[in-house]
């Protein structure tokens, strides 16, 4: 069985997934349906958690060459230029979070790094391939695909459905997608080019008497275009340039930008869905196949990516690793992924309601978009021993901090997480628990300022490993492939002050 893993889907989602496991050495191929890369920016705001996964991946320094911070948005109605505004506050960065800050870059432009990636990875998306039917058994899923009108049979381990809202492979599970659509409220999105427009800000044009009608217009990195977003009424039908200029003139009659050069444009309505379930047996969904999101606060591709970083090491593991294992690895998909889609949903449908409402805070953006505090606290797989628990608790995200090697090279704890491995740290100088480390885990001693580094050991040189983990000597953290905790184990052992 050369394809261990198939995916169906080739967005953000697929191909993390796909890189995820082509760097473990796991066979896995990705059919998509088109017959091109999609066009269009789509979901454009990368959040902070995302470019930590990313760093992970490979692909950060791409992301952030290729796109840039958030704008500020000119705001104008009837005519009268009312003020800057912004979506949410710069933030420096931290010693725990270096990328605190959302990043712009077009969904195309995202996806071509990421294919690229994976091309590195020797793997590459078989476009124009459509997943027809599949079946499963206890040992593999056996599926059938059609390519320019030819069949084809494929035999896999696994099936990841990864292929949007309407999902065959959901359909094909007769899983429920519970939840609604709006058809009272439609938007018109686009990517356009506007003559006379400063491309280094964001624009926003509403009518004097309802700001809520507000048409937007966001530079994207990289060229000239805009991203597009205006509400329509009954009488806007077409998505096309036409009628993107004629809302546009409503709002503006007398100095409205000269739109050209659509490269996409589409009609939204509020489609708020979640899967019943994530899994069937052998076959798993991930991304607008298991949740469907409105595009306030920017989570739909997010967590989508997060999706398939919870699952590539997992899927990877049950591949390589003893089958009684496998189990409860993938039970935990569901179990840690569902709940974060339904409270992330929450997040961005209460974020509609106060743009319908026409709320004057609906522009604003907190952390609570940011997925930093996306955890896995009520995990199967987690495990604390601590009589005490600190601040950082099993199932957290775990923070970076700055530190010495023994070489006396500048590094951070993310360098040391980096890669398809999980990473043991044992906190103190003392001999702390490490039998929850398996073979090939990395294990790193970390040290307090002052002390000198040998080997593996790390020196936290300024306090902020000790102080973000919030643990005593002899403590042992299990950080998970996926950058998250996995225990917190406090060894017998005590340190030379009683600690």
């Amino acid at each position: 069985m050369d394809t261990q893993v198939l995916i169906a889907g080739a967005g953000p989602t697929g191909l993390t997934l796909a890189i995820e496991l082509a760097r473990r050495g796991v066979g896995v191929r990705v059919v998509e349906r088109a017959a091109t890369p999609a066009v269009g920016s789509r979901g454009d705001g990368l959040q902070p958690r995302t470019l930590e996964v990313f760093d992970d991946l490979g692909v950060l320094d791409a992301v952030l060459a290729a796109g840039s911070p958030q704008v500020a948005m000119r705001a104008y109605a009837g005519g009268r230029f009312l003020g800057e505004r912004r979506m949410s506050d710069w933030q420096e960065p931290r010693p725990d979070v270096p990328h605190p800050n959302p990043w712009m870059l077009g969904q195309d432009r995202t996806e071509g790094i990421l294919r690229d990636r994976l091309a590195g990875l020797g793997v590459r998306v078989d476009l124009a391939t459509e997943l027809v039917t599949f079946a499963q058994d206890g040992s593999g899923v056996t599926a059938t695909l059609r390519r320019h009108g030819a069949q084809e049979t494929v035999r896999a381990g696994y099936l990841v459905g990864a292929d949007g809202g309407a999902s065959i492979v959901r359909r094909t599970l007769g899983i429920p997608f519970e939840g609604s659509t709006d058809e009272s409220i439609r938007m018109l999105l686009g990517d356009v080019r506007a003559d006379g427009l400063d491309h280094g800000s964001g624009y926003w044009f509403a009518d004097e008497h309802d700001l809520r009608s507000g048409v937007a217009l966001t530079p994207l990195p990289g060229g000239d275009l805009f991203q597009f977003a205006c509400p329509l009424d009954a009488s806007d039908t077409e998505p096309s340039l036409a009628t993107l200029q004629a809302v546009l003139d409503r709002y503006c009659p007398d100095s409205a930008p000269r739109l050209r050069e659509p490269a996409w444009t589409t009609v939204w309505r509020p489609n708020v869905r979640l899967a019943r379930r994530f899994r069937d047996g052998r076959v798993f969904l991930a991304g607008d196949a298991a949740h469907a999101h409105p595009p306030t606060g920017g989570q739909g591709l997010n967590t989508g990516v997060q999706d398939a970083y919870n699952l590539g090491w997992k899927l990877a593991a049950a591949l390589t690793g003893p089958e009684a294992e496998a189990v409860p690895l993938l039970d935990s998909y569901e179990a840690e992924r569902l709940p974060v889609a339904a409270r992330v949903l929450g997040i961005s449908t209460a974020l509609l309601r106060k743009h319908v409402a026409g709320d004057a805070d609906a522009h604003r953006r907190g952390a609570e978009t940011h997925q930093l505090d996306v955890g896995y606290r009520d995990s199967p797989l987690v495990r604390d021993t601590r009589t005490e628990p600190g601040r950082l608790r099993a199932g957290d995200r775990a923070p970076d901090a700055p530190l010495v090697d023994a070489d006396g090279r500048a590094i951070r704890l993310f360098d040391l997480f980096r890669g398809p491995h999980a990473t043991l740290l044992t906190f103190g100088g003392t001999a702390a628990d490490t039998t929850v480390a398996e073979p090939g885990v990395p294990v790193h001693p970390v040290l307090r300022p002052g002390e000198r580094a040998t080997g593996p050991a790390v020196v936290d040189a300024e306090g902020h490993a000790f102080s973000a983990y919030d643990v005593a000597d002899g403590t042992a953290v299990l950080v998970r492939p996926d950058g998250y905790v996995g225990s917190i184990t406090r060894s017998l052992v005590s340190s030379p002050s009683g600690a």
